[in-house]
This record gives structure tokens, C-alpha cells and sequence, in this order.
């Protein structure tokens, strides 16, 4: 495998985590850098509930709103959605994406698999399995 394709391989990943992150809490200032951080340096609202609210957006389709507790004590909320985004840069997305599929499908990984991991990457979480495609340091 080539170290161009490594190297664009890593470049599109951090692209596609980047694309909801960071999160910036109002109250306090405190910068949230990926969804993982989010997740690990914010609290439950409550111990009785799990943060998830159902709603849906102005044109109806169905979101997940999840609700924490910056350390300051504010609330912060993020958002998920089966929704497809439109614009230019979800199809951006989309197209690097599978763009990236393609390169581990081509190099070995079943398409399951590297959608998995590329999914993972995209949540802020670590990829052992993407670990041997980055480039040499």
C-alpha cells in the first residue's frame, strides 16, 4: 500500500469525525473536542434518566436529543438523526466516505467490517483495526 493512500486514508478519517465537533459549552467556555470527550467529561442530568428525548425537527423527521451536564452544571445537548443531510457537505461526506470503504474493502477488509470501523472513527473512538492503513511516522 502506498503512503499517498495512507495518508489520504488518515486525512479523510479526521475529516469525517471533525465534521460534528467540537462542542463549545455557553456557560463555562469548556471545549468538548470529539464525541467521546463529550461523552466522558459530561454527566448524566439525572441518575433516574438517561438523557434521551425523542423529538423531531422542523420538517418532522424523528431526532434523539441527548442531554448531559457539563462539569460548570450547564446542560448541553447534541443531537441524532436518521435523517440524510442534503447539503453539499453531507454529500461531501458521503462520497469521502465511501471513497474510504472502497480503500480498506480494496486492501482486504469485508465491507461490514470497515463500515464498522469507519463509523467508529467518525464517533471519536479509536480504531485498533485502522491502526495498521495510517503512514509510517
Amino acid at each position: 500500500m502506498s503512503a499517498a493512500w495512507d495518508a489520504e486514508l488518515l486525512a479523510g478519517l479526521k475529516a469525517l469525525a471533525a465534521s460534528a465537533f467540537p462542542k463549545r459549552c455557553a456557560n463555562c467556555g469548556h471545549v468538548y473536542q470529539d464525541e467521546a470527550a463529550y461523552l466522558s467529561e459530561t454527566l448524566p442530568i439525572s441518575p433516574n434518566a438517561s438523557g434521551l428525548k425523542r423529538s423531531e425537527d422542523d420538517d418532522g423527521a424523528t431526532i434523539v436529543e441527548a442531554f448531559r451536564n457539563c462539569a460548570c452544571g450547564s446542560t448541553m445537548m447534541d443531537f441524532f438523526s436518521d435523517r440524510r443531510d442534503d447539503t453539499e457537505a453531507g454529500e461531501q461526506r458521503r462520497a469521502r466516505f465511501g471513497e474510504l470503504l472502497s480503500y480498506l474493502t480494496d486492501r482486504g477488509l469485508a465491507p461490514d467490517a470497515a463500515r464498522h470501523e469507519l463509523r467508529k472513527v467518525m464517533r471519536g473512538e479509536p480504531s485498533d483495526v485502522l491502526q495498521r492503513f495510517r503512514p509510517p511516522t
